[in-house]
């Protein structure tokens, strides 16, 4: 029954809005996409890259996971791990994924992301 996953949801404190805006909008080039009316009101933020979506909530009580993460496929994964590293984030490159180049850095709200790069000859369970 399910087709699909329409979004991520991570926590962020409110009022980092425009932190977060120059993390996934400028840094990774994500779109920013508006927020219904209603839900602008509670603050936080929407992005979108080809299918992918992230919706960043304001939650005052905000921790970020030291584990849990959204994994997002790129193309180009040198680059991109130069222009984070550039920016101050932190950039922790795992190799044990078959088939994979991928690293985890964090956001400005300290919400964990994994980056990979499929190489050929995927794994997948």
């Amino acid at each position: 029954m399910i087709t699909g996953l329409d979004h991520i949801l991570l926590a962020a404190h409110p009022g980092t809005e425009a932190a977060l805006r120059a993390y996934y909008a400028d840094l990774l080039g994500m779109t920013e996409i508006p927020k219904p009316p209603a839900l602008a009101a509670r603050g936080g933020c929407w992005f979108e890259a080809g299918t992918a979506q992230l919706h960043l909530g304001a939650d005052p009580d905000h921790r970020a996971a030291r584990k849990a993460h959204p994994a997002l496929t790129v193309t180009d994964i040198d680059t991109l791990a130069a222009r984070l590293a550039a920016a101050g984030a932190p950039v922790t490159w795992d190799h044990s994924l078959p088939g994979h180049r991928r690293f985890y850095s964090t956001d400005p709200a300290g919400n964990r992301l994994e980056f990979l790069e499929d190489t050929g000859g995927g794994f997948r369970p």
